[in-house]
Formats: structure tokens, C-alpha cells, sequence
């Protein structure tokens, strides 16, 4: 399921021709955690989660979601991925799409 700060990122990726990410990406195997956005390339293997509810004290930023959180980012980079989280304030300054555009090894 997607919502509309994740379809903003998408657009600023697709608009600032980034490579097609995958979305709703299940990186660890036997885990049924979902990344927003994946480049699983083996040269790349780039993770990012948009909270857009940072602020709003629901889901991720209530304390079992945060644990929650954690765990999902420790596992992934324990497999071998970068993982990014970004929040609406970065998405729409434009700070997320700068800091995966790094990661992907471009600008």
C-alpha cells in the first residue's frame, strides 16, 4: 500500500532520473518486513523507509514502532544493505532524494 508522500519521493526519483526503485521490498528472507523503496543491485543494495507520521505520534514514533524499526534496520544491514529513513520534512525539502541519489553512487 502506497500514500502520497510515498508517491512524492517516487516522482522525485522518477523526475531526477534515479533507477526505477522496487517498491514494497521484502529484504530479509523468513522476515515479513517491507522496505518503501529498494535498489537491490548488488553493487547498490540501497533501503528506504518514508515515516511520514514522525510527527503525528502514531505507527513508527510510538515506542513498539520505533523497537519495531530498529530491529527491521538492524537485520537488514546484518544481510548487507544500507538502509535510509527519511521523514516529510526530508522528502519535501528534497533532502531524501539528495541523500539516496549519494547512496546510488550518483550526484
Amino acid at each position: 500500500m502506497t500514500n502520497p508522500l510515498e508517491d512524492l519521493f517516487a516522482l522525485q526519483v522518477k523526475l531526477a532520473g534515479l533507477p526505477e526503485p522496487v517498491r514494497e521490498f521484502m529484504a530479509i528472507p523468513g522476515r515479513r518486513y517491507r522496505w518503501d523503496f529498494a535498489w537491490p543491485d548488488q553493487d547498490k543494495r540501497v533501503l528506504v523507509e518514508i515515516n511520514g507520521g514522525t510527527y503525528a505520534h502514531m505507527g513508527h514514533s510510538t515506542g513498539s514502532g520505533i523497537a519495531r524499526d530498529y530491529e527491521k534496520s538492524n537485520l537488514a544491514m546484518l544481510a548487507g544493505w544500507r538502509t535510509f529513513v527519511f521523514d516529510r520534512r526530508m522528502v519535501e525539502a528534497g533532502t531524501a532524494l539528495d541523500v539516496t541519489a549519494k547512496a546510488l553512487g550518483i550526484g
